[in-house]
């Protein structure tokens, strides 16, 4: 539980750093829909990302012979997921 709880506490701390970022466009420091999305989109790309590296190496460390096979498969799943964050990154921005 207290893991969760850093987690929110560093994602609350995020947020209201960048939003002086986003005050001079107008609009107050609030912190809008397709800012607030672009945040949680690469905070779930960072995760599981690194949730995909731990696990490969993790399998790595437990079988050698197959660490090929693991790092190629990690490598493309890694690349779906940057793939789908660019998406969805493209249309938060597209909200602004």
């Amino acid at each position: 539980m207290a893991k969760w709880f850093r987690i929110a506490a560093i994602a609350l701390l995020g947020m209201l750093i960048a939003t002086p970022a986003m005050a001079q466009d107008g609009l107050g420091g609030v912190l809008t829909g397709g800012a607030a999305g672009a945040g949680l989109i690469l905070i779930g790309a960072g995760y599981g990302i690194g949730r995909i590296g731990s696990s490969a190496v993790e399998s790595m460390a437990r079988q050698p012979e197959v660490a090929g096979n693991v790092q190629t498969a990690m490598i493309i799943a890694a690349a779906l997921i940057e793939g789908a964050t660019f998406f969805a990154l493209i249309i938060c921005m597209m909200a602004l």
